[in-house]
């Protein structure tokens, strides 16, 4: 979030002369600040003069597009602005866009309203106009409607400003791919090519060995410090640790996470995937140093599932500051008892840890695949509460996010031969609907499960990347999904032309 910024423009113009601009600039200011002042708004919120001509919009817009700080653009119309003077400003702009349909004052003077306050304060008037040339331009945007005190207006914009920030990160990111995807597999595969031309994201595989290269270069006391935080931080166990019989192992842990850290630091990657089918000369399957990478914000894809890899990334930057956790994730199994359906999810080993407050536990245990040594992995159940699913698939035209609102809820009971990060949940509206809709939507088995966002996060940022969001949630049906699915085919086809 360090050194981002959205900029804050106001449409007027020259027919109102110096002291009514004057007297916008101050309003404006007022408003500015009053998004600045606002906790929840991930950006510094940067004020820039108001603008009266074709010529200033656009140099702002394009200055906009090419400033690397620049996470997005809010604009609101304080006066009348004529919306062909926007036109240029508009098409220039390659940057997310709110439009914030205020005003200065919530209340009007009843008693001295006078035609100088109506011409003063047309925002009703000004915002619709801008409004007209944002459709006509098929502009993408999100419109919020409401005075500036309004917390309900304050909390939909800090939502919008998460999610810029999150696509901000997405054109930027750098992923490895450390092997590739696991064998016959086909949600995995993906258009690596039209993800950069899209998104922005570029994803580049290197060979197992090349990591393995530099886990073995790791220098003893950088395994020491961080057996030592190991020791500090969780509840290790016994064999694990200094003088117990199993305490080599857990030293390779540490000496993948630090040389995988290296890795990653080095070559500036924010995500990463692995491949249990390829690990070449690594003695353990990463799950540690895996857990703790995206604990601090990193993202990760299993069996070379780069696309997952992408969005646990993305959803840590949007996430950023909020109570909850966000993780790589897999609906494994199922509990279906009627009425009391739920979702059993987990992975080898990769879950982030940032899904519980609870201290996690280091355990070693036999994997009965990768054929390698028993790996170290944190162990821990994530808190209740309410959470989004996310996935991404590649359906040959185009990508779609498939979602589900879900409630985390404790385990029916304990699951002490089930030594890893695990999740239960009850998935909305029911179970029936929503695995009959992720199917029908073709969702993948890897996905994001974050219980810091909401599917309001989620539906900002499909809107400003222009990814189709099937969601389900409290209200779907599998008929109405069924249409919304037929619909959505018909609408991005046509969107994307020839």
């Amino acid at each position: 979030m360090t050194d981002r910024q959205i900029w804050f423009l106001t449409g007027s113009q020259g027919l109102y002369g110096d002291d009514v601009l004057g007297q916008v600039a101050a309003q404006s200011k007022r408003v500015s600040d009053a998004l600045a002042d606002h906790d929840g708004i991930v950006a510094e919120v940067v004020a820039k003069p108001v603008l009266t001509d074709a010529a200033a919009m656009r140099r702002m817009m394009l200055d906009a597009t090419s400033d690397d700080r620049v996470v997005g653009v809010i604009a609101w119309m304080h006066t009348f602005s004529p919306a062909k003077m926007w036109i240029g400003a508009l098409d220039a702009l390659r940057k997310p866009l709110l439009h914030l349909h205020t005003q200065a004052d919530r209340d009007l003077p009843w008693s001295t309203i006078d035609m100088d306050f109506m011409n003063l304060n047309q925002a009703a008037h000004g915002d619709r106009e801008f409004g007209f040339i944002q459709t006509r331009m098929r502009q993408p945007r999100l419109t919020v409607a409401g005075h500036v005190s309004d917390p309900v207006v304050l909390q939909r914009v800090a939502e919008w400003s998460r999610a810029a920030t999150a696509a901000a990160a997405l054109r930027t990111m750098r992923v490895v791919r450390f092997g590739d995807n696991m064998r016959d597999v086909a949600v995995t595969e993906g258009d690596k090519v039209e993800a950069e031309i899209r998104l922005g994201v570029s994803v580049n595989t290197y060979g197992v060995n090349d990591l393995v290269a530099v886990v073995d270069a790791v220098d003893d006391a950088s395994v020491d410090a961080l057996v030592g935080e190991y020791e500090d931080t969780y509840d290790v166990a016994s064999e694990l640790r200094r003088g117990g019989e199993r305490h080599e192992s857990l030293r390779y842990g540490a000496r993948i996470e630090a040389g995988l850290r290296q890795f990653l630091e080095t070559g500036g990657y924010t995500a990463f995937t692995s491949n249990f089918e390829d690990l070449g000369g690594l003695r353990q399957l990463p799950g540690l140093g895996v857990q703790r990478l995206m604990a601090d914000g990193y993202g990760f894809g299993g069996e070379g599932d780069w696309k997952t890899s992408v969005l646990v990334r993305t959803l840590k930057v949007m996430a950023d500051g909020l109570p909850g956790g966000t993780s790589f994730m897999e609906d494994y199994t199922y509990h279906l008892e009627p009425g009391n359906e739920l979702v059993l999810g987990a992975h080898m080993l990769e879950v982030c840890p940032t899904l519980s407050t609870a201290p996690a536990r280091v355990e070693i245990h036999p994997l009965g695949i990768g054929g390698r040594e028993d790996p170290v992995r944190l162990v821990f159940d994530a808190d209740p509460g309410e959470a989004v699913v996310l996935g991404m698939n590649d359906l040959g035209d185009r990508f779609r996010l498939v979602g589900n609102e879900v409630t985390v809820v404790p385990a029916p009971e304990a699951m002490p031969k089930l030594p890893v990060g695990r999740a239960v949940w009850r998935p909305k509206p029911d179970f029936s609907t929503s695995t009959e809709g992720w199917l029908l939507a073709g969702g993948p088995h890897h996905t994001v499960l974050s219980t810091a966002l909401t599917s309001t996060h989620v539906d900002h940022l499909a809107e400003i990347l222009g990814l189709e969001l099937a969601l389900i949630g409290e209200g779907t049906t599998t008929r109405s999904f069924r249409q919304e699915l037929r619909w959505n085919s018909a609408y991005h086809r046509l969107a994307g032309g020839l």
